[in-house]
Parts: structure tokens; C-alpha cells; sequence
């Protein structure tokens, strides 16, 4: 489905965009390139920094050539203040049209050693990212009254739609579940839903079903384990992950990533900032970094990346080190150097199993 890697230049290094971002993003960057050259992943990180105080394009401009030289980004969540002029538009925003990032891919799992009210939660959320209501065109030509232009087209329905069956194919999921409101926006949303059906034609091997977005949601806060796979528009998709990412523990968990053809983004799944727990050390860094394990699956890193993936949640097991979004103490510092400690005892593990192997 997703572009194929960028070829590794500099004798089987990657170069990747790194934007810092704001609120805990750099922190949690730093971690992640802590836990990369203590575990010898071949990434070179370029660093971006994107002032969002700045009402002028120039950083994000930087930004998105940087992604477009190396293929690849791992990102902070870029503050968008309401009190700008309508002028300046979500970075972030930005960001996923101008590089056509078209699916924001999250999978929503429950994780071990974490107390949530639901268990047994697997769910892929598959979101159209670059239409929808979140379009940026908005007019107010009479005064008081504002009209806000919802974009939906069968080009990216389909598309968004296609991609949801092939991965929920790859993966072996039976069924789909789009969600909508074609009930009042018949138009637009009944379009979303007909190439939907449209596509899911041509899946014979999987389930599609339809929910009405109202409904979808008391659907997931009370027996969430009935979804599978979930494709919806853009709005649905930013509130429905929401959802989900508080079903699992929170935004500290869960990491999201932006496909496109051409270019990838990975960040947490929730895009909010932190930004009033920044540079106290007490951010759940899990997130992160499993959104640099979904980078380094992307790039076909896939051994740093199940490695660095188990220290994760094995780290996640140990009780006394949950941060304070689960409850507990723990720092964002000691989490980070758990999940090193077990990095080193599975690489031990693995090299004694090879060379019991090699005896053999």
C-alpha cells in the first residue's frame, strides 16, 4: 500500500526529517534519539525547527522540502493558537496537504500492565487527512454569518476507502466500518459511503458495514471490542481516534503515522502539545516512541524496530514506572532508561540464541 521506503543512502544509513515541534516534543525527540544511538539504528536525524509563534510560512516551507529530500519524518505536534488571524492556517494542516499525506493510519490496542475500564481492544483507524471539513475554506461575506466549505471527493474516497480494505487485508481483518452522517449530509457523506461501497466490491473476503457517526461513538465507549477496521472522512476520524487513543490510556500511548505515495510522517496519535506538563520530565514518552518503531517498520528496519518495540512494552509492564498520565511516579527519564536496560538484556538474549545456532 504505502510508498516503498526511500533506498538508504551512505553505506545503509537513512536520513530523516526530525521536527521538534512544540510543548513536549523536543523532549520527547531527544529520547528517542537517546534510545537510537544506544540500540545502533542506522538513522541520521535532520533537524527542523518550526517556530509556531511565526505568522510567515518560511519554517514550514523548510520543513516540508526537508520531508521531501528524505522521504520520512518523525514529528512533535506543532501548536496552532486560535488567537491568530483565520489567515494562518493549521500547520500541521499544512503539513499533511502539501505532501498529500491522504491516511492517518492509528492502531488502537490495548497495552499491557495498563488499567483501562475496556480490554481486549484492537482496532485500526484509517482517516481521510487532507479534505473533508478541515479544508480551510471558510467565508464570512455576510457579517455574523459564516459559511464553511465541508470538501468531499469521490477521487479520495475512493482512495482513502482502497487503502482501508488492502491493509485490512494484509493485516487479515473481516471487516470494514465506515463511519459517516450521510443520513443529514446526504451529498457529501452519502458519497463517502458509496465509494466505500464501491471498493468494498472488489474485497469479497471482507465485511463491510456502515455507522452512523452519533452512534459510533456510543458504540465505542461501551463495547468497543465489536470494531475491527474503521475508515471514516477527516472530522470523524480526529474525534474518533480521540476516542479510541482515551479507551487504551491515553495520549501518552498511542502513535499515529501520515501516508502518502510519495512521503511519510509519524507522530503520537493524538496531535496535542503538552504543552503544560513541557520540560518537567514527566510525559509518558510510549508514544513516541512507538511511533519511531512504526518509522522504522516503514523504512524495513523491522528487527531495531521489534526490538526497541518489545523494551517498550515491556517497560509498560512494570507498574512503579507508569508517568503520571497512568498514575503513577515515574519519570519520563526513568521510563526511557528501563526501556534501554531491556534493549540490552534482549540483545543478549538474541546473540546467545544465534550463537547456540551457530553451535548447532
Amino acid at each position: 500500500i504505502m510508498s516503498l521506503p526511500p533506498p538508504a543512502k551512505y553505506g545503509g544509513r537513512h536520513t530523516v526529517t526530525l521536527i521538534p515541534g512544540d510543548g513536549i516534543g523536543p523532549e520527547l525527540l531527544n529520547h528517542v534519539r537517546e534510545v537510537f544511538r544506544f540500540t545502533c539504528v542506522p538513522v541520521d536525524f535532520e533537524m527542523v525547527n518550526v517556530n509556531s509563534a511565526l505568522e510567515t510560512d518560511d519554517d514550514m516551507n523548510n520543513a516540508i522540502t526537508a520531508i521531501r529530500r528524505n522521504g520520512v519524518a518523525l514529528k512533535g505536534n506543532i501548536e496552532t493558537k486560535h488567537t491568530l488571524p483565520a489567515s494562518v492556517k493549521s500547520r500541521n494542516n499544512v503539513l499533511r496537504t502539501s505532501l498529500d499525506l491522504y491516511a492517518n493510519v492509528m492502531h488502537c490496542q490495548s497495552l499491557p500492565g495498563v488499567q483501562t475500564r475496556h480490554k481486549n481492544i484492537d482496532i485500526m483507524i484509517i482517516r481521510e487527512n487532507t479534505e473533508g471539513e478541515y479544508s480551510s475554506l471558510e467565508h464570512e461575506s455576510v457579517s455574523g454569518v459564516v459559511e464553511s466549505l465541508k470538501i468531499i471527493t469521490r477521487n479520495n474516497s475512493i482512495r482513502i476507502a482502497d487503502y482501508a480494505f488492502k491493509l485490512a487485508r494484509e493485516r487479515g481483518r473481516r471487516r470494514v466500518t465506515a463511519v459517516h452522517k450521510a443520513n443529514i449530509m446526504k451529498l457529501g457523506d452519502g458519497l463517502f459511503l458509496q465509494c466505500c461501497r464501491e471498493v468494498a466490491s472488489g474485497y469479497p473476503d471482507i465485511t463491510l458495514d456502515s455507522m452512523i457517526v452519533d452512534n459510533t461513538t456510543m458504540q465505542l465507549v461501551s463495547k468497543p471490542q465489536q470494531f475491527d477496521v474503521m475508515v471514516m472522512p477527516n472530522l470523524y476520524g480526529n474525534v474518533v481516534s480521540n476516542v479510541c487513543a482515551g479507551l487504551v490510556g491515553g495520549p501518552g500511548l498511542v502513535p499515529g503515522a501520515n501516508y502518502g505515495r510519495d512521503y511519510a510522517v509519524f507522530e503520537t496519535a493524538t496531535r496535542n502539545t503538552g504543552k503544560s506538563i513541557a520540560e518537567k520530565n514527566i510525559a509518558n514518552p510510549t508514544a513516541m516512541l512507538l511511533a519511531s518503531c512504526l518509522m522504522l517498520d516503514h523504512l524495513n528496519l523491522n528487527d531495531y524496530a521489534s526490538l526497541i518495540r518489545n523494551a517498550v512494552l515491556t517497560t509498560m509492564n512494570e507498574t512503579r514506572l507508569h508517568t503520571a498520565d497512568l498514575g503513577g511516579q515515574g519519570t519520563t527519564s526513568e521510563v526511557v532508561q528501563s526501556v534501554m536496560r531491556v534493549i540490552q538484556i534482549l540483545r543478549r538474549i538474541r546473540m546467545h540464541v544465534a550463537d547456540m545456532h551457530s553451535r548447532n
